[in-house]
């Protein structure tokens, strides 16, 4: 067990610190602690607040070039899936119905969002964005993390269509 003892002295500035050694600790490692620098920094933090924020009480606004969640609009979609080739991660898949009439189902798999915003920059209609809002997406299953963009008309057939190629 390691034993802590007053091993020397340490100069600054303003004289000589006392130091504080740690003894036959982990491989023989000797860590030299000057005492009053010690002494001060713990009476020094007595009076200042605290560096961290009491989150998710305090919440601080994020950045507008934050990057969060992908939010897609059908409206300006084209269909052409320039978003899909360019995304590293293959996070993004887009289901055409009927591109005439402009019945498209996006499938985002946030679990593989690298967030790089490859999508967002190649994307020549401007209907996809990262959102600097809705960026908590922490969840205890994986079911939150595949989120379908589109009509509910679309998406429900689409969901049945998959749920029975699985089984």
């Amino acid at each position: 067990m390691a034993d802590w003892s007053t091993a020397g002295s340490c100069q600054y500035a303003g004289g000589y610190f006392p130091l504080l050694a740690l003894k036959g600790g982990n491989m023989g490692m000797k860590i030299d602690i000057p005492i009053g620098m010690m002494v001060s920094d713990v009476v020094r933090s007595f009076f200042h607040k605290p560096a961290t924020r009491r989150y998710p009480f305090e919440r601080k606004e994020a950045p507008e070039a934050f990057r969060g969640k992908l939010i897609w609009n059908l409206e300006k979609c084209t269909g052409c899936q320039l978003c899909i080739k360019e995304c590293p991660a293959n996070a993004i898949e887009l289901i055409i119905i009927d591109r005439a009439s402009k019945r498209f189902v996006m499938c985002f798999h946030a679990d593989r969002c690298t967030y790089c915003s490859q999508c967002v920059f190649n994307c020549k209609f401007k209907c996809l964005e990262l959102s600097h809002t809705e960026w908590e997406l922490a969840a205890l299953s994986k079911e939150p993390f595949t989120v379908y963009y589109g009509l509910a008309s679309d998406i429900e057939p689409y969901l049945e269509q998959a749920g029975e190629s699985e089984a």
